[in-house]
């Protein structure tokens, strides 16, 4: 097979991949990583392959043709809104959709069924950046590329561990500055991150309190004479108003520094930096989004942009970076329960009579649609009776994750599109529809700076799996609407696509791909990566003419937040983001073993102080409980985190630990603007949990019904049967007859039992003499090696009773300690051996070990031991 180009699947870098099917590297002439990739995007071929697919349609658990499933769901969503009108249906889709499946969708919900109850999961990432960015600009639209990230001479980072969210981003940035020391990276995140390792400044500013801050730069500016009052004068609107509610906080920069939780000096070096560098980019992300005033933390940056006018020019604008790979494609499409279509607005006569008449349809929604909470409320309440989710799963994404799947168990019909057979929301689904997965499809993906590449197939649908575009098309025929959705191959879809941002021009917007509206089939397979508008340059509003009525920019008045005093049954405020090697619920990333190497289990850092306080113990077990939900996880010390702070990862699902699901500690408090939820602020107590007995466990059953478990896939280079590692921990006492039921049926035992210490271990073995399965059991976590034991269920390993039983080989060598180095799997010890043999940089432990010479990701834990060695 020739080598095929396509996009990585993970973040909204967008990364180029070239692959064979076998082997897999980045693109080298991929504008976006240049033959860069992170370790998730290396290990991507790593997640293919049957096991776990949805290979065939379901209704109500049983297997179906797929011309009964479309009728079924044709037949019900055309019922309903028969009997009850077109708001009691709603569609929940995705940013790992592709730009044709987004399209398709939005077009037959909002432009046929006549409703605009179509949301996506990036209302829950970015839909606040969105919002400022029509408020600043008139249109949702980041100005800058990632260019401007190598030519700046100030990066600020804010709300964003980049060199663990987006790693190539990261990856370009320390590669500017290493060409350009005098270049200068400001990190604004109120826990110190691996992204703080590039930061010449890191500003610990307490969670919540970003629009104060840059309130507070817009005030120094002004002070210091740093505004640039000519363009303020020729390209904007507002800008009195907003300085006017800036200075509400004074200026008075100790009393600033202290309600931020700052220094001084950091402060005002942090504001002198901003006044002198002309070439600023600001980089914001989640930490910046997910608040209850996210949208006034978007706009707080962008009115200090404004102010020196630095939009859109070289090296010089603010940049809202995407967390999906086709986040920005769904928000071009009109994904957003709030928007129309290509940039126009559903409230506006004007958009909607152009948008009616280019789809020749008299049905097309009049009224925005149930963001993302409030629709799965209405789900609750039986407002919505039918919902469709694509390609996300918000049983555990959602805030108050637990009550979404109550209503989803109650709702009248749940129709689910995935490409996995087990997940949390697909349990919820009445009807189960297989979708194809990364790897199979084909479409456009937008990146972060708006660069438009393919996806390309290049290995076989398994079982009956479809294009999402395709089952969205087939359901809209059945429904009436065949001659709107007679589309057969992908490429027309974007090409009607194209066509339609010819409507963005002609009210003002910068979003334009007519040069794509009559391109043939074959252009479309040999599309090359390119940023819209396509055009010259890449950049947008750099020539200070905006997409608001009047061409003029907006700043906002952004009022700063009422702060809250913690309650005592609530002290400690929590976080959650990304880890370095996982990717959102872990249906993909999950497949893959040594993804697993880095952090395996979930896990919530606090602070030294935090643990004592709280008489936690670094590496046990502590319980969190909000108002709305409650979890049990592993303590992790980190001297990074603020006292008083907590940060738990969001990746882990039922699928992967029995209560480890933070977002159902998340209570659905929602920016007012743009309905996304706070996910970064709640408010929980900590408290401790001491097992009675931990364990290990391989096996290729349901993990056993106890207080605490934990699972890894045994890689997927030594799978056999579907083997599973499990961490368990739990508080009742074990009998015999549990430890059975724990293990399979066997031909053959291996058992060692010590009755006093509360210590036993089990073997399963085939007829063959083949492993099948392993237990161990004691009062402390028992001895053993994990890695090593994975390797026993392959085929070709001869078992050894004794070796079996130790858990480990006769010949073990000594620990190597936990990996560090994912992509070539490094340990600990072989690092901290490379460094005492007299590597005594970054670049010489690579030399010795590998150790941080593909993604980089580890280089800042590389540089903390080479730190931790100096000592």
């Amino acid at each position: 097979m020739s080598s095929i180009c396509t996009t990585c699947p993970y973040c909204g870098v967008g990364c180029g991949i070239r692959t064979d099917g076998n082997t897999l590297q980045g693109d080298e002439i991929h504008p976006a990583n240049g033959g860069r990739l992170c370790v998730k995007g290396s290990s991507v071929l790593e997640t293919l392959g049957d096991q776990d697919r949805l290979l065939y349609p379901e209704i109500e658990g049983l297997r179906a043709s797929w011309n009964h499933a479309l009728d079924e769901v044709a037949n019900r969503f055309r019922r309903i809104v028969d009997e009850h009108g077109p708001d009691a249906v709603a569609f929940y889709v995705s940013g790992q959709l592709l730009t044709e499946d987004y399209y398709v969708a939005n077009k037959l919900m909002k432009g046929y069924i006549g409703s605009a109850n179509i949301d996506t999961n990036s209302r829950l990432c970015m839909s606040s950046a969105v919002v400022a960015h029509k408020r600043a600009f008139g249109e949702d639209v980041v100005p800058g590329c990632y260019e401007d990230l190598e030519i700046a001479d100030l990066v600020i980072l804010t709300g964003s561990n980049t060199a663990w969210a987006h790693p190539i981003v990261y990856q370009r940035i320390a590669a500017a500055k290493q060409a350009r020391p005098e270049m200068k990276v400001v990190v604004i995140d109120p826990r110190r991150t691996a992204t703080c390792d590039l930061a010449d400044l890191h500003i610990a500013v307490r969670p919540g309190q970003d629009v104060p801050l840059f309130n507070g730069l817009l005030t120094w500016l002004d002070d210091h004479n740093a505004l640039d009052g000519e363009y303020i004068a020729a390209h904007t609107n507002g800008f009195d108003a907003a300085l006017s509610t800036a200075r509400e906080q004074g200026n008075d920069w100790d009393a600033l520094a202290s309600q931020l939780g700052v220094s001084k000096v950091d402060l005002t070096t942090f504001y002198h930096w901003f006044a002198t560098c002309d070439k600023t980019v600001t980089v914001f992300s989640q930490g910046v989004n997910q608040a209850r005033n996210g949208s006034d933390q978007g706009n707080a940056i962008i009115n200090a942009h404004l102010a020196t006018g630095r939009v859109g020019k070289p090296g010089a604008s603010p940049f809202s970076i995407t967390g999906q790979p086709n986040a920005m494609g769904g928000r071009e499409v009109g994904g957003l329960a709030n928007q129309l279509a290509v940039h126009l607005d559903i409230d506006n006569q004007e958009h909607h009579a152009a948008v009616a008449d280019f789809w020749q349809t008299e049905n097309l929604a009049r009224e925005n649609g149930l963001t993302a909470v409030d629709l799965f409320n209405a789900v609750e309440s039986g407002q919505v009776k039918a919902v469709w989710i694509m390609a996300t799963n918000p049983v555990d994404s959602l805030p108050e994750a637990d009550r979404v799947r109550h209503a989803l168990m109650a709702c009248d019909t749940v129709v689910v599109s995935d490409c996995v057979a087990s997940g949390d929301t697909l349990a919820c689904a009445d009807i189960r529809l297989p979708a194809l997965g990364w790897g199979e499809k084909s479409g456009m993906v937008t990146n972060s700076e708006r660069c438009v590449s393919r996806q390309r197939p290049f290995v076989p649908a398994p079982g009956e799996a479809k294009a999402d575009w395709w089952i969205i098309t087939e359901v809209a025929r059945r429904m009436g609407y065949a001659d709107a959705f007679g589309y057969q191959h992908e490429h027309e879809i974007f090409a009607e696509y194209s066509a339609l941002t010819a409507l963005a021009g002609r009210f003002g917007k910068r979003l334009d791909l007519t040069a794509a509206a009559e391109m043939s089939a074959d252009q479309y397979e040999s599309w090359e990566p390119q940023q819209w508008p396509l055009q010259a340059d890449p950049r947008c509003f750099g020539d200070g003419q905006f997409a608001t009525p009047d061409g003029r920019a907006r700043f906002v008045a952004c009022k700063n937040p009422v702060v809250h005093k913690m309650g005592d049954a609530y002290p400690v405020i929590l976080n959650s983001g990304r880890i370095r090697d996982q990717w959102h619920t872990m249906t993909r990333t999950g497949r893959a073993g040594r993804l697993f190497a880095h952090l395996s289990e979930p896990f919530t850092a606090l602070h030294p102080k935090d643990i004592e306080r709280y008489r936690l113990t670094d590496g046990g077990f502590v319980r969190l409980t909000s108002k709305v939900g409650d979890a049990l996880v592993r303590v992790k010390s980190d001297a990074g985190q603020r006292p008083g702070t907590a940060f738990m990862p969001m990746h882990w699902t039922d699928q992967f630990s029995r209560r480890a699901r933070v977002d159902a500690l998340v209570p659905a408090r929602l920016d007012p603007h743009s309905g996304q939820p706070a996910f970064k602020h709640t408010p929980v107590n900590v408290s401790d949990w001491q097992p009675r007995w931990h364990g290990w466990l391989f096996t290729a059953a349901t993990p056993p019904a106890v207080e605490y478990w934990a699972r890894v896939p045994v890689d997927a280079f030594l799978q056999a049967g579907q083997v599973q590692r499990y961490r368990l921990a739990g508080d009742a006492d074990l009998t015999e007859q549990q430890l059975h039921e724990w293990m399979p049926e066997a031909a053959q035992w291996l058992a060692l039992n010590d009755p006093s210490t509360g210590h036993f271990r089990r073997a399963a073995l085939d007829a063959d003499g083949k492993l099948i399965a392993w237990l161990a059991i004691g009062e402390s976590l028992p001895l053993c090696d994990v890695e090593w034991l994975a390797s026993c269920f392959a085929d070709e390993q001869d078992v050894q009773p004794l070796s079996i039983l130790a858990g480990q080989p006769a010949d073990a060598g000594p620990d190597l300690g936990p990996v560090i180095c994912s992509c070539h799997q490094v340990r600990q010890k072989t690092i901290e051996a490379a460094v005492e043999e007299g590597a005594d940089t970054v670049e010489a432990i690579g030399q010795c070990c590998k150790a941080g010479t593909n993604c980089g990701s580890c280089i800042p834990e590389l540089k903390g031991l080479l730190a931790t060695s100096a000592v």
